[in-house]
């Protein structure tokens, strides 16, 4: 008997339903936000700050982890050995980020290629999601081995959830072939994580991996972990790589990030936002530069697709690509190769394997163009219209914001980790209420989510009998809408709502939902 790709997901779904974790909950502040980032702009702005912050108190709390992840990389480097981050999605860019700030000397460890980042997917994932990578253990295990990780080196393992299994795989591969322990940091509690994923419980239970749980509430927006997940992620190993030296001075770095929070309101991105949602809203189209903080701008413009059902950064050897509605280009560089080098630092990393080489092989990278030269590229597929450009400048302590009309200098005291970090907290709060003002969400509801791997699929399934029980008081059997949501997806075009489309299926009329 030929199984369906719906049979299929309903034979594993068990592994995969996660509606209890912290990170997919609604957050009580922001059930509104999709009414407020239309109605009340300044409202909306304060709320997703009062969320940031909320997430930086808890993970005060967590000082005296954060030391003891420091204190492992200086055993590390003083033994010669080199340390390896890994993750996926979200967690993927922020490790590469890691990288880059340590061969840029934004953290302390530039140019011996003592810190070594790898991401689900190779290095093209960093702009364009690689389909169904995250649910193979096994390719995380290869793609470290492949890395060259070898005994006595440190693998640290950020994944938001703390069930991925890409991130479990390697983090687990880690743990056999190095005496050095991995670390293995997450963002929801132990036991409700242990009850969740039976690989979860295995990690947080193998007294061969090191722990660090950064539980810091619901996100934002629900399920999206780009937000305050992945920050607190990447604040807690920039600040252990940061104090290697000294470990006891990485735990008071927290607080001095939430006091920056406090002191800056981050009412002057109105204006940018509704400069940038008026561009798309009469079909219109944003370039982003930014030359000193690329890496911090790529991820945040990168991470607009597959959370909100966007078309990805188009690969410029396939002229029917549809155009990203924004998309990044590295200042002063006019060759693909050459701005993928400028960004990453290095050469990219890409994976030559034959199952997977078609999607993430160099041939594929060499397609998606960072450079200066894609201006010129998308406006002849534009017909010589001229995209609204986005600049954001400055350096430590300084932030210069410029689109169309609007300006705006951000100073504060801050290292340029701590800008990085400010920076990548503004962008979020951008993209996400510009999102939220061309209706890319419901409430606080991905209604938008694509669903390309096991984890996604149940999210939109979730939301699916979560709007239908606003309706009716009662959810539709998770089987119908697991059915439904195939089929729907089967038929889904670029930038539709996979949520409401299988909702219609349903027969449960939209304006009900709201």
């Amino acid at each position: 008997m030929i199984m369906s790709p719906a049979d299929d997901f309903l034979r594993i779904a068990g592994d995969f339903q996660l509606g209890g974790l912290e990170t997919e909950a609604q957050h009580p502040l922001t059930m509104d936000l999709s009414h407020l980032a239309n109605e009340n702009l300044p409202q909306a702005l304060q709320l997703m700050r009062q969320v940031d912050l909320q997430a930086l108190r808890r993970m005060e709390a967590a000082g005296a982890g954060i030391s003891a992840l420091a204190e492992a990389i200086r055993r590390t480097f003083a033994a010669g050995r080199r340390v390896y981050l890994c993750g996926c999605g979200a967690t993927g860019r922020l490790a590469l980020s890691l990288e880059i700030f340590c061969r840029q000397g934004v953290l302390p460890w530039p140019g011996e290629d003592r810190v070594r980042a790898f991401m689900a997917g190779g290095d093209l994932a960093l702009i364009k999601a690689i389909e169904t990578f995250e649910d193979h253990p096994e390719y995380g295990a290869r793609q470290l081995e492949e890395l060259g990780f070898e005994d006595g080196d440190l693998l640290i393992s950020p994944t938001e959830g703390g069930e991925t299994p890409w991130v479990i795989g390697a983090t687990e591969r880690a743990a056999e072939m190095s005496r050095n322990p991995p670390w293995f940091l997450y963002c929801n509690p132990d036991d409700v994580l242990c009850r969740a994923a039976e690989r979860s419980r295995r990690v947080i239970e193998n007294p061969r991996i090191m722990k660090l749980n950064l539980a810091v509430g619901p996100m934002a927006i629900s399920g999206s972990t780009r937000m305050q997940a992945s920050t607190v992620l990447e604040a807690a190993i920039g600040f252990a790589l940061l104090h290697a030296q000294d470990p006891a001075k990485a735990a008071g770095e927290t607080g001095r990030l939430r006091a920056l929070v406090e002191t800056h309101d981050g009412l002057f991105l109105r204006p940018f936002i509704e400069a940038e949602s008026a561009v798309y809203a009469r079909g219109g189209h944003v370039l982003y530069h930014s030359a000193p903080f690329g890496i911090t701008v790529v991820t945040d413009t990168t991470e607009r697709a597959p959370t909100f059902s966007l078309a990805p950064f188009e690969n410029q050897n396939d002229p029917a690509a549809p155009l990203s509605w924004c998309h990044f280009f590295v200042p002063d560089q006019h060759e693909a190769l050459a701005a993928w080098r400028s960004l990453l630092g290095r050469e990219p990393r890409t994976l030559e394997w034959a199952a997977v080489s078609h999607l993430a092989g160099a041939a594929v990278l060499h397609g998606y163009d960072l450079s200066a030269g894609v201006i010129a590229r998308r406006q002849r597929r534009l017909g010589g219209a001229k995209e609204d450009v986005f600049g954001i400048g400055g350096g430590a302590g300084r932030v210069e914001w410029s689109l169309g009309q609007a300006r705006h200098v951000a100073e504060f005291q801050a290292s340029l980790f701590q800008t990085h970090l400010m920076l990548k907290m503004w962008l979020n709060i951008h993209s996400t209420l510009v999102m939220g003002r061309l209706g890319r969400y419901l409430d606080n509801l991905m209604t938008y989510v694509k669903p390309s791997n096991n984890k996604l699929i149940d999210r939109a399934v979730r939301y699916v009998r979560l709007l239908a029980q606003k309706r009716s008081g009662t959810p539709p059997p998770y089987e119908t809408v697991v059915r439904a949501l195939f089929t729907e997806r089967e038929r889904m075009q670029v930038g539709e709502p996979i949520v409401l489309k299988t909702l219609a299926a349903l027969g449960i009329p939209l304006e009900d939902t709201r």
